[in-house]
Order: C-alpha cells, then sequence, then structure tokens
C-alpha cells in the first residue's frame, strides 16, 4: 500500500496532551456477556461511573467542567439499556449505532489531532486485534467510522498503531516501548527507526522516547499508558515497587531509571513522580493481572483514577490528586474491568476542543 500523503505533520496537526481542554470523550458500552461473563454487571456499573466523572455531574453546578460523552452502542436495544443506566446517574450522552467487538476505544478509534488554528483531524491507524489475539467483528473497522460521525476530517494511515502505546505531552515528545511498537506481531516490516519516523509524521512529534517492557501479564504487549503517563510537559508519572515480591519490580526499576535518563523535544530532563503500584491482583483464577493507577482518564473537570480494592488505592489517589489540583479526583473500582485486560484510559478516547 502506498504510503499516504501529505501526513498529519505535513498538514501541520499534532497531538495534544491530555489535560488540554476537551470537546468530548468516545465510549463504547459494554453489552457482550458472551465476553464479560458474569463480570458484565459490575464492569457496565464502573463505566456508568466512569462516565458521571467525565461527566462531572457530583461536582457544583458553579463549577462543573463537564465533556460530551459520545457513547458507540451496536445496536437499538443496548442503546436503550445504556442510556436508562446512564440516565438513572444523572448522565446525558449522544449515541451512535456502530458494529465493534469490544470497549477498548483507546485502541480501536481514531487519535484526534489539532492544527492550534480551529483544525481537528480524526488520524485512523490499523488495528489487528493487538497483534492478533483478540480479532473481534467490528474492530477494525471502527476507527474510520467513528471518525466520520465525528465530522472531522479523516485521515487513514497504512501501519499498525494502538492508542495505548503511544504517549504525548503536546509540546513534540511521545513516549512507547520497544515491547509493543517493536513487536514483530505489529509491523514486522518496520524497524525502530522507520517507526520513530512514522510517529513523528503522523502525530506530529520531533522526538520519542523508547522504553523498555511494561506490565506482567499485559495483552497489549506493554503499552505505555499503563506504566507512564504525562501529567504536565517535562513531568512523567509512573509506579514503582516497594516489596521484593511485587511481580513488577524488576520493569519497573529499569522503566524510573530509563525515564530519569531521558530529555524530550525541549532538552529538558524527565521529572519523574512515582506512586507505589496496587501490587499482585489477581483474576478470578489466580492470575496476576496488569493492574496501574496511571491507567487514569484525564476529564476536563475531574481524574477518574481506576482502583483495586487494596490499601493502596488512597495513596495513589493523594498523589495523583497532588499532580491535578484543579480537578476533582473520582476513584472508580477498576478490578472487574480489567479482567477484560484495561482499565480507564484503555476504554476512553478523547477528542480535544479544535
Amino acid at each position: 500500500m502506498p504510503h499516504p500523503s501529505p501526513r498529519p505533520r505535513e498538514l501541520g496537526f499534532s497531538m495534544p496532551g491530555e489535560w488540554a481542554p476537551h470537546r468530548a470523550c468516545w465510549l463504547a458500552w459494554p453489552w457482550d456477556g458472551s465476553l464479560w461473563l458474569d463480570a458484565l454487571d459490575p464492569v457496565q456499573a464502573a463505566w456508568v461511573e466512569l462516565c458521571a466523572g467525565i461527566a462531572d455531574v457530583d461536582a457544583p453546578a458553579a463549577t462543573r467542567r463537564p465533556e460530551l460523552l459520545e457513547v458507540v452502542v451496536p445496536s437499538e436495544a443496548a442503546r436503550v439499556d445504556c442510556a436508562a443506566a446512564l440516565a438513572r446517574r444523572g448522565v446525558n450522552a449522544r449515541f451512535h449505532v456502530i458494529p465493534f467487538g469490544d470497549i477498548w476505544m483507546r485502541d480501536i478509534a481514531p487519535l484526534f489531532l489539532t492544527n492550534g488554528n480551529g483544525g481537528l483531524l480524526a488520524a485512523s491507524f490499523e488495528f489487528n486485534g493487538w497483534g492478533g489475539k483478540f480479532d473481534l467483528p467490528g474492530d477494525a473497522e471502527l476507527s474510520m467510522r467513528v471518525a466520520e460521525r465525528s465530522g472531522h476530517a479523516a485521515w487513514r494511515a497504512d501501519w499498525v498503531l494502538e492508542g495505548g502505546s503511544v504517549e504525548c505531552d503536546g509540546e513534540g515528545t511521545c513516549l512507547t516501548t520497544r515491547q509493543c511498537l517493536l513487536n514483530p506481531n505489529r509491523n514486522p516490516a518496520l524497524d525502530e527507526r522507520v517507526i520513530t519516523d512514522r510517529l513523528r509524521s503522523d502525530l506530529g512529534v520531533e522526538h520519542v522516547v523508547w522504553l523498555g517492557d511494561g506490565l506482567l501479564n499485559d495483552h497489549t504487549d506493554g503499552h505505555i499508558d499503563t506504566i507512564a503517563r504525562y501529567v504536565a510537559p517535562g513531568v512523567v508519572l509512573t509506579m514503582e515497587a516497594t516489596t521484593a515480591s511485587d511481580p513488577n519490580r524488576d520493569a519497573l526499576r529499569a522503566l524510573v531509571g530509563d525515564l530519569r535518563e531521558a530529555r524530550d523535544a525541549r532538552g529538558r530532563r524527565l521529572e519523574v513522580v512515582t506512586v507505589r503500584t496496587p501490587g499482585a491482583v489477581l483474576d478470578p483464577d489466580g492470575e496476576i493481572m496488569a493492574a496501574s493507577y496511571v491507567n487514569f482518564y484525564l476529564a476536563n473537570g475531574a481524574v477518574v483514577v481506576p482502583v483495586y480494592g487494596v490499601e493502596q488505592d488512597d495513596e495513589a489517589c493523594r498523589v495523583i490528586g497532588t499532580l491535578f489540583p484543579d480537578r476533582r479526583v473520582v476513584p472508580v473500582s477498576a478490578r472487574e474491568v480489567l479482567e477484560g485486560g484495561g482499565a480507564f484510559h484503555c476504554i476512553t478516547q478523547q477528542e480535544p476542543l479544535p
């Protein structure tokens, strides 16, 4: 396939930091009982609480800073169910009936880029089910369908990229991991040099910081949004393991070291803030899950933090709250959502204001 041209950077577009004001958040209703089984009800409940946080419904009216909810549903019947669940929490949404497999909008929806002049571009990348692990009907086509529904100009890339695998600071720097983007199950014909060039041209960044491995048993092969997140230009939040038994101790120790040695596009050394991991969070079969506090969603008025019913939850919310003093911290249980492979950043996709 020939390379699409011109590419977003040539058109003046780049990915803003997540703290930039949002017009909306795109989400997909968890509807499929054959996927979620007994977890479907608690997953839907957590999803509704996430939406309430994004809509900022619990904030005093004078300080409320909501963003619109654009919700994808697979059918009219699912729309009725979802609308009723949201209404019970005082949340409104706009619905789009589009076929899809599962709810991981960070990876199957387009990435929205801005140009600083009122323009917005919906950039759609190829999706192959996280390297062929989970190939569900409708997921590969959803990105372009959402781009069309958004009403913005759409651009289609010619290579595999999931939104959870990149983290941008809005000032020219992108964080990513070799474990994911250099995995042969994504783009086997592209090496680090070529992918670096693609990230620059297609996300509008100047500099790529390559990191190592993600969390144990991460189905996404080390997505950056479970291990390191920008909280401001030049400032990155990650996790540290404080016990020898923590399954991610070595990987996180290496990650922190690499982050502290890195420089961004403006030549700054990164300021690295750490929070303790949730420890070994197990699924119903006793397997360790890739539990993370940094997989939060940063809304206009709130930061929705995944919690797991462990003692570290309160500390994580306190630390994250100090990093976003202008937003409310909304802790929401993510244990059941995590059984599906991710948390709240994974199931959201922000659309910034142009």
